[in-house]
């Protein structure tokens, strides 16, 4: 296949992803925000998180300046901005901050940016880097250290409701979606049937 075709139709594959914007800034106060589809949950206690860093093609401003101050934040896309947060995919020069080309407003937890449209954030830590040489990429882990999150979405028993949010899903490379819950189930057992516990 060609390159740009082989490269949509790989990404389409493994179907709903998470849109998320990883914000960081280097030791001068240089901020990069940047989206990624590749978040996923490593483990709740302690709390980890994982990214992809695709291969390294000599602009990598985002595992840069992460590898500089160790910290960065997660912030999920909602319906309002994803138009701007696919616009961080282009490759800007270091010096120009993805915040202010796309408008986006940067705030700051403890000296880390995130952003302030964003109704669901989080300070992560890094914790681990592991290459993976079969592709050149590399797995960041890192460490939740601190959560912001709208109160609307908040459960009794720990449950986010990101669809309160208006959280959006990416499939493929430029294809964003907002969703629509079933239901959610009671922890499955054996021997025990599985059922709602809320619409």
């Amino acid at each position: 296949m060609p390159t740009r075709h082989r490269a949509r139709f790989i990404n389409s594959l493994s179907g709903f992803k998470s849109a998320n914007l990883i914000a960081t800034q280097d030791k001068q106060g240089k901020t990069n925000l940047a989206i990624f589809s590749s978040v996923v949950h490593l483990g709740a206690s302690p709390a980890l998180v994982g990214f992809i860093m695709r291969p390294d093609t000599g602009q990598r401003h985002t595992l840069d300046n992460i590898l500089e101050t160790q910290f960065y934040t997660i912030n999920q896309v909602s319906e309002r901005f994803y138009q701007q947060a696919h616009q961080t995919s282009a490759r800007y020069p270091k010096d120009d901050s993805e915040f202010d080309v796309t408008g986006l407003q940067c705030d700051h937890i403890d000296n880390v940016p995130f952003v302030k449209e964003s109704d669901l954030k989080y300070v992560v830590k890094l914790k681990e880097i592991l290459p993976i040489p079969l592709n050149n990429t590399q797995m960041v882990i890192g460490e939740i250290t601190d959560v912001l999150c709208e109160e609307k979405a908040l459960k009794e028993d720990g449950y986010i409701d990101i669809e309160a949010l208006q959280t959006v899903t990416v499939s493929g490379l430029d294809s964003y979606h907002t969703s629509q819950r079933l239901s959610r189930l009671n922890y499955a057992k054996p021997d025990i049937p599985t059922y709602e516990i809320e619409a």
